[in-house]
């Protein structure tokens, strides 16, 4: 089977060289790069469904449940964003940062504690969760808050 192989490198000597490998040889070095590149998304998005939805921990016991978990949790990946980016129409997001890990963009992980505060800030707001919680200091209630949010 013909391959295109083409190398890729840095002449800055910022990242490291890279190979790529195509079965399609009538594919154009530039476009085989453009491909690999494109890819990139799809695999942040898998990454962070396995990451934050339990995508490749599910326990099933029968094969039609097996065909339904993907694309629940990858609709459920998609529904989060989609609540994201409606509820930042309206307020500015918040970017979510530890001491050791500065961040410059929004992450999915910060979407789904979005996401998440909005839904526990229901419960707690109906009966019979709100009678207990309104009992609750008000700094404790939002420490609480932010702790039931945050993906693990």
């Amino acid at each position: 089977m013909p391959v295109r192989w083409v190398f890729v490198h840095d002449v800055e000597g910022t990242h490291r060289d890279e190979y790529f490998y195509c079965t399609d040889p009538t594919l154009r070095p530039d476009q085989i790069v453009s491909l690999f590149t494109t890819r990139w998304s799809i695999e942040v998005t898998f990454q962070e469904v396995r990451t934050h939805l339990g995508f490749n921990t599910p326990r099933n016991w029968s094969a039609k449940s097996v065909l339904r978990t993907a694309p629940c949790l990858l609709g459920l990946f998609s529904v989060v964003c989609l609540m994201f980016e409606r509820m930042t129409r309206q307020s500015r997001a918040v970017i979510r940062s530890n001491p050791w890990y500065q961040k410059k963009e929004i992450t999915f992980s910060d979407a789904i504690t979005a996401v998440r505060r909005v839904c526990w800030q229901e419960v707690f707001k109906h009966p019979p969760f709100a009678t207990g919680v309104e009992k609750l200091p008000r700094l404790f209630r939002f420490t609480l808050l932010d702790y039931l949010c945050r993906p693990a």
